[in-house]
């Protein structure tokens, strides 16, 4: 008898490992990939839809612009893709508004808003950082100042990047401030490289890795040097000893180190972006970005040039080597006012502040209002 049931149980062991071997190249595998891309990420990231948008344009709003001498209504158009930090307790987010004269789609000034719920904001009736006759106008006019990430240093000094943008050329630019109102422009963030061979580059989107201290982001040394996530077509790295002065990372050619990019049949097959700053975690450094989708080899699932976002996780010794990265996107646009606006089929991701125990995401919508989502514990 024993014998009879240890010989079922040979059969029984063969066809299972035959089963297994068999199926592994699908089952196993997806769960596998799974477990390695899951555990890290943050999600779900909920849509306020109650509340959403936010922030939309006020066309009664005001401002003497310093370059055209005249009045103007400077968030008229579009509101879209901000920045937020917590202060004075309460969320203060630095947003992108757009008037209807500038020839290049509306001149583009960045605006203050306050809101001491995560949900509902009061805003500032004047921008607080906008193009003026200073050595910044030959890059931010008429086209403007564009898409604002904040992080503070340990000193509490507000370091923000941002987009200048003349017409043809956007270029990376960084701004500081001790209360958000007052701004002091530090120029180019890659024309103080040697021979200025950055200067014209077109460069955009700087996510400065930090760490999250309570409410704050903090700017945050790895190996002795600040870092930058940069790029908008790949993603590109800049190390900077003070937050101020910054060097891209280079090939040994001199070229521009490529960290990662695009993905055929992906999400993000067309560009890749950052979102909000990066953050160190337990896991690695970890990063919202942002990415659109190519009309010929993206994800057919969705609309072309429809803006999604990932997640990636990177060493924390090396902020150059990628250790995972998300397969699927996990925001979308998914509402009308991210399907239609602007430019349709956006949704932008460039603010993430914690709150009252909670991380509220503010992102861009179609270009042409601003909405939130919470993390969901």
């Amino acid at each position: 008898m024993q014998t009879k049931y240890f010989f079922i149980l040979i059969i029984l062991s063969l066809l299972f490992s035959c089963s297994q071997k068999h199926g592994q190249s699908n089952k196993y595998d997806s769960e596998f990939e799974n477990i390695i891309t899951d555990y890290w990420q943050w999600k779900p990231f909920v849509k306020i839809d109650s509340a959403n948008p936010v922030l939309i344009p006020d066309p009664t709003a005001t401002f003497h612009c310093p370059i055209r001498d005249e009045i103007v209504r400077w968030e008229e158009k579009d509101v879209f893709n901000p920045a937020a930090v917590v202060r004075e307790n309460k969320i203060q987010m630095i947003y992108r508004a757009e008037d209807i004269v500038g020839k290049y789609a509306g001149t583009s000034r960045l605006g203050l808003a306050f809101s001491s719920d995560g949900i509902n904001f009061e805003r500032l009736d004047k921008p607080v950082f906008y193009p003026d006759h200073d050595e910044m106008k030959i890059f931010e006019w008429e086209g403007g100042v564009e898409d604002p990430r904040i992080v503070e240093s340990e000193e509490g000094l507000y370091i923000m990047t941002y987009t200048s943008y003349d017409g043809e050329i956007a270029r990376l630019c960084l701004a500081t401030s001790p209360d958000l109102l007052t701004w002091k422009k530090h120029g180019l963030v890659l024309g103080k490289v040697k021979n200025s061979k950055y200067r014209d580059l077109w460069s955009k989107s700087g996510s400065i890795i930090c760490k999250s201290q309570g409410d704050k982001l903090i700017a945050t040394r790895i190996n002795g040097k600040y870092w930058m996530y940069w790029g908008d077509t790949d993603i590109f790295l800049a190390t900077s000893e003070d937050l101020i002065d910054w060097q891209p990372v280079e090939e040994d050619d001199g070229s521009v180190k490529k960290i990662f990019g695009p993905r055929k049949g992906y999400f993000d097959s067309d560009l890749v972006e950052p979102g909000p700053p990066a953050i160190i975690t337990d896991d690695g450094i970890w990063m919202i970005y942002n990415s659109r989708n190519h009309a010929e080899w993206g994800d057919p699932s969705l609309p072309e040039g429809t803006y999604a976002a990932g997640q990636i996780l990177f060493d924390i010794n090396d902020p150059c080597k990628v250790i995972a990265r998300s397969e699927k996107y996990f925001f979308t646009p998914e509402n009308d006012y991210e399907i239609t606006g602007q430019v349709g089929n956006v949704c932008f991701i460039e603010a993430l502040v914690h709150y009252h125990q909670r991380w509220y995401l503010y992102y861009g919508t179609a270009d042409s209002k601003i909405a939130v989502a919470v993390l969901q514990n």
